[in-house]
C-alpha cells in the first residue's frame, strides 16, 4: 500500500469516527464504540476484522502472551478504541506495540468519550 492509499483509507477511518461519535455522543462504554465503529467501516464498504489476536514473539520463540488489536482495517491500519477522562501514556505505549509487533505502519487510538472528536483522535506511524 503506497501511502497516498494509507492517507485515503485514514481519512475513512476519520470520518467513521466523526459519525460514531456525532451518532452516539460520548459517555457510552467502550465496547459499544468498537461495535459501532465496525459497523460505520462495513457500511462504508471497508474490510475489518475485529479482536484480532497477536502473539508474543521473541528471537523466534513464543512468549505463551498474546495482545488483542481491537479493529484491525483493511489488514493495515490498527485502531485502539478507548472511552476513558483522560488518555494516558500507557495507551500510546500500547498502540506504538500493536503497531511494532505486527509490523503495521499506521495506527489510531481513538478515545470516544470527548465532546469534540477532532480532540480523541491520536494517529501513530511506524516506520511510515
Amino acid at each position: 500500500m503506497n501511502k497516498e492509499q494509507y492517507e485515503l483509507l485514514a481519512k475513512q477511518v476519520f470520518h467513521a469516527a466523526l459519525e460514531v461519535h456525532k451518532t452516539l455522543g460520548p459517555g457510552l462504554l467502550e465496547s459499544v464504540y468498537e461495535y459501532a465503529l465496525v459497523k460505520e467501516l462495513q457500511l462504508r464498504d471497508v474490510y475489518v476484522q475485529y479482536q484480532v489476536r497477536v502473539p508474543l514473539v521473541y528471537k523466534g520463540h513464543s512468549l505463551q502472551k498474546e495482545f488483542v488489536i481491537d479493529i484491525l482495517v483493511e489488514n493495515e491500519i490498527v485502531i485502539e478504541v478507548k472511552a476513558v477522562e483522560t488518555v494516558l501514556p500507557v495507551h500510546q505505549a500500547q498502540l506504538l506495540s500493536y503497531l511494532k509487533l505486527t509490523d503495521k505502519r499506521m495506527g489510531f487510538l481513538i478515545n470516544f468519550n470527548v465532546e469534540l472528536i477532532k480532540h480523541g483522535v491520536k494517529r501513530m506511524v511506524n516506520n511510515y
